[in-house]
């Protein structure tokens, strides 16, 4: 469709304002309607939904609100159709008064998202009132002797309606003597009245009656009548005049009653009584004004009696009069208006209307929280309102309409920092003095899944002794989360996984709720040492949050294995160790060494040996080593000793309680040349126990020999490459000190030095015999520090009871669980010609005097497998270059044991050959053993280097 408009000049400039006008009201956020009073109830008065671009399927779930802010129900929208309708009756007058302009202002809020709409329904003026008179009858006086063109003043009708429908006009019934004066304007002087057109005659006519009608302007016209009784009077002939016609006043508001409004001065040319002059207010001046001011009768002056606001009225228009005394009294009239003038005497006024509460501490910024209307009834700068906001707080005002304000958000929020808000909005007015008033707003904060469950530590270390009840509370983990109630509500399960060939939830499980943590089976410290997971801590918000802790379980040993006998190379029935021995040996012989192992570790597989007295009683010739299980002569054998003995060998550990076993050595003495023939007639005859016994140990003698050459040619292989290198920066320097400690979760001993080197420098030397165990990390403390803390034998010959916390790594173990000894490895020679010399291990070393003191690796609180090694008179330490290996390996264990010697001219004792950690403590206790027991030391240590010559 094609619209086509022609016109002149003046019609394109018209409709060029009227698309101003229709810019500017769709920039204003504003919709008019019109609508004449007293219209029926269900009146149509737009299609509000379709004019505010709002769909009708959409004002129900969009929660359609309308508000005419106190004006009652006088208009409804239909949520149906989208029309706004006439609910109840519509009284403009009543409405608005006199008002120029009388209209309704509704405001549409509509949510999701969140709008206002702002609504203004004029309401228009009809003629349903007509003009109406103070009185219906007026009475007036009028003195015969007045001449013509006389004023009489008259009171004029009034009609409540505007406009048109308010412009009244006055018509007087025919007569000869009067005719209507009528004022151009309200604010006219001259106030409505008659007009003496003929004389008077009260002869003639002594009263007259006349009818004054009012007429309206409205369609259809409406009007009101009064009627006019004339009495002719006599005499007095001048009436009082005032100086002014109009007086014209500025009167503050809430001045004090009794205040002085003006004083009116009137005169009158007559004299006694009818110059005598009566102020007062004319019949047609309203009660309202009557109620506020008061006219001295005697003196004009008019003053204030009632209270004077100027939001109840901003002028008053009073009427007065001056009449006379006379017997035909008569009257002079003036017209006082009174402008009142408007103070800062009412505080701003302001609603809120709470629509979105509480607020999520992730709603983004500028989420609506309130609406806020301010109002003054205050006039001018007294009514300009502003509005401001607690400082500090992350919310803001953004004006949205005139004196419309929304509460928004305007930054980020915590509920975990700030759960709720106390916001006060302030409104000021520009009064002087200003007015203001305060509304307070709770903004609470609702939690959001913001924060994961958190744990006190990320690890922690728990110690389970083995072989502990199923089911069996063993920890409790506990995780906090900072929000609230589901949101912080922290459930607990096990991160799964595979522990060898089984599942982790086999082992342990976790209470859901509490975080309490069971074994579900009896732990075994030989099978499980270790065993290490994590638990998840997991809130129940959406989405869930979550976080893991990681939980080392140590399972403690406990003496639950009994010391095994290793099986014999050759022997009888029963695993007994069947040897022969000639009688011409010597006191300290080695007959046979008991060999046993214990699953246990520490303190429960160290084991020691006893041999079972005689059934008579009697002591035998033979002994047993208590920490080797060898078996030696006491003294030299004779003819008394029988020639087939049966010794009983316990084998007991050091666990509470001691667990046992016994192991049966058979020693057959037989004279040396019978040994010989009987080694010869097994050899030929056939392979019998004896000869079995013999070939095995030939074969592991040289087994071990031949190991043990390979390793000290590996050793002075590596020793010359090394040293034939270019020297290294601190290659030959001396090495720090052994570090032996325990770590956090209680591991064996180890050196901070990772690397050892072999040096053929000539650096101080040492006689400390140092302990590596490559596996652990290193430990903070000193060697000073963690050596005073190791333990000897106390005074008793007895090893002390180790600290509850006592562990033990998996080199010490399998050193203590083989009794292998330095002598199975190969005999380490002193060099050419010298003499040969038998190095103790773990298992070989024994507290005898005879054979070296030891000192067992008990610590308070200290993880060491550090042993202390002494020889006896009996064995003095050979000294020469290359006597003694630099190193040796324990077979059986990872652990690498370095040897360092003390120069030929050192002042240090000479028999603290070997040491493992510390050994002060030990050379203190055993150097006041020596000097009684020297001589018995020499000879069982030349009985001892005899035997190995054998």
């Amino acid at each position: 469709m094609v619209f086509s408009w022609r016109g002149g000049p003046g019609s394109q400039r018209l409709l060029l304002w009227l698309l101003l006008l229709a810019a500017w009201e769709a920039g204003s956020g504003q919709v008019h309607y019109s609508v004449p009073e007293e219209a029926k109830h269900g009146t149509f008065v737009g299609r509000i939904a379709q004019d505010l671009g709002l769909e009708l399927a959409e004002l129900v779930p969009r929660l359609f609100q309308l508000d005419s802010r106190g004006h009652g129900a006088l208009l409804e929208v239909n949520l149906q159709n989208g029309i706004l309708f006439v609910n109840s009756r519509i009284d403009r007058e009543e409405l608005c008064g006199r008002s120029a302009v009388c209209s309704v202002h509704l405001e549409v809020i509509v949510d999701r998202p969140l709008q206002v709409f702002h609504v203004e329904v004029e309401v228009k003026d009809i003629n349903d009132n007509a003009p109406v008179f103070p009185a219906t009858q007026k009475n007036l006086f009028i003195a015969e002797s007045r001449p013509l063109d006389s004023h009489f003043s008259l009171e004029g009708a009034s009609d409540a309606d505007i406009g048109a429908n308010g412009l009244l006009t006055y018509r007087l019934s025919p007569n000869d003597h009067f005719s209507l004066d009528v004022p151009t304007n309200d604010e006219d002087a001259k106030p409505l009245g008659l007009i003496l057109k003929k004389l008077l005659d009260r002869e003639e006519s002594p009263e007259l009656h006349l009818m004054l009608t009012a007429t309206d302007g409205g369609k259809p016209e409406l009007t009101g009548t009064v009627q006019l009784l004339i009495t002719v009077l006599d005499a007095n002939d001048n009436a009082p005049t005032f100086d002014r016609t109009l007086y014209r006043v500025k009167l503050p508001e809430n001045v004090p009653n009794g205040t002085l409004v003006i004083k009116l001065n009137a005169s009158d040319l007559d004299e006694g009584l009818n110059g005598n002059i009566v102020y007062s207010f004319t019949n047609d001046v309203p009660v309202t004004v009557k109620s506020k001011f008061h006219i001295n009768p005697t003196n004009g002056e008019i003053t204030t009696i009632g209270h004077i606001d100027f939001e109840e009225s901003k002028s008053y228009k009073i009427r007065t009069e001056a009449t006379d005394k006379g017997s035909l009294p008569l009257a002079g009239h003036c017209t006082v208006l009174v402008d009142v003038v408007d103070s800062n005497d009412n505080a701003p006024e302001l609603v809120l209307k709470t629509l979105w509460l509480p607020v999520k501490e992730d709603a983004p910024t500028g989420t609506v929280i309130a609406l806020i209307s301010v109002t003054d009834r205050d006039a001018g700068v007294n009514g300009q309102v502003t509005c401001s906001l607690t400082p500090h707080v992350p919310f803001k005002l953004v004006s949205t309409f005139k004196n419309y304000y929304s509460l928004v958000l305007d930054g980020t929020l915590d509920r975990e920092s700030v759960s709720a808000y106390e916001l006060v909005v302030t409104a000021r007015d520009g009064g002087s003095p200003s007015l203001s008033a305060t509304a307070s707003v709770s903004v609470e904060v609702a939690d959001v899944n913001d924060n994961a469950p958190a744990f006190a530590q990320p690890e922690y270390t728990v110690f389970v002794k083995e072989n502990n009840p199923p089911g069996c509370h063993i920890f409790t983990v506990s995780a906090q989360d900072a929000d609230a109630q589901e949101n912080a509500r922290v459930s607990y399960s096990l991160v799964e996984r595979r522990v060898g060939e089984r599942a982790l939830s086999s082992y342990v499980s976790v209470h859901a709720e509490s975080g309490k943590v069971y074994a579900l089976q009896p732990l075994d410290h030989e099978e499980l040492e270790l065993l290490q997971f994590q638990v998840s801590a997991r809130d129940a918000g959406f989405p869930p949050l979550g976080s893991n802790v990681t939980l080392q379980v140590f399972v403690l040993d406990e003496n639950d294995n009994a010391p095994a006998l290793l099986p014999a190379g050759a022997g009888v029935a029963g695993g007994a160790l069947s040897e022969l021995v000639p009688r011409s040996v010597g006191a300290g012989h080695v007959v046979a060494k008991v060999r046993a192992v214990d699953a246990d570790s520490g303190y429960n597989a160290w084991l020691s040996f006893e041999l079972q007295p005689a059934a008579g009683g009697a002591a035998g010739p033979f002994r047993v080593g208590l920490y080797t299980g060898e078996v030696s002569t006491t003294r030299a054998l004779d003819e008394a000793d029988a020639p087939r003995q049966r010794l009983l060998v316990l084998v007991r550990d050091h666990g509470e309680p001691a667990l046992t076993a016994t192991a049966t050595v058979l020693v057959s003495l037989v004279e040396s040349g019978q040994a010989l023939k009987t080694s010869s007639r097994v050899s030929s005859g056939g392979p019998g126990p004896e000869a079995a016994l013999v070939d095995v140990n030939v074969y592991l003698i040289i087994a071990i020999c031949a190991v043990s050459s390979l390793l000290v040619l590996t050793l002075l292989l590596y020793t010359a490459l090394r040293c034939s290198a270019p020297p290294a920066e601190g290659a030959c320097v001396p090495g720090k000190p052994t570090l032996v400690c325990s770590s956090a979760v209680g591991s064996w001993s180890y050196s901070q030095q990772r690397r050892q080197r072999v040096c053929s420098g000539e650096g101080p030397p040492k006689t400390d015999l140092m302990a590596f165990s490559p596996s652990l990390p290193p430990c903070p403390a000193s060697t000073d520090e963690l050596g005073d803390q190791h333990t000897s034998m106390d005074p008793s010959g007895k090893p002390r009871q180790p600290n509850p916390d006592w562990r033990y790594s998996a080199s010490l173990r399998a050193g203590m669980h083989s009794s292998v000894h330095l002598e199975e490895a190969g005999i380490l020679r002193a060099g050419p010609g010298g003499p040969d010399q038998q190095w103790p291990t773990v298992s070989s070393a024994t507290p005898e005097p005879e054979a070296g003191e030891v000192s067992p690796p008990v610590g308070a609180g200290v993880n060491s497998n550090s042993w202390t090694f002494k020889y006896g008179p009996g064995n003095p330490k050979q000294s020469g270059p290359g006597e003694l290996p630099d190193k040796f390996i324990i077979p059986g264990s990872p652990a690498i044991i370095s040897i360092r010697q003390e120069p030929t001219n050192s002042q240090i004792d000479k028999s603290d050959f070997i040491t493992f950690g510390k050994k002060e403590e030990t050379k203190k206790k055993k150097k006041k053993k020596k000097g009684n027991k020297m001589q018995e030391k020499k000879e069982k240590g030349n009985s001892a280097t005899d035997n190995s010559d054998q």
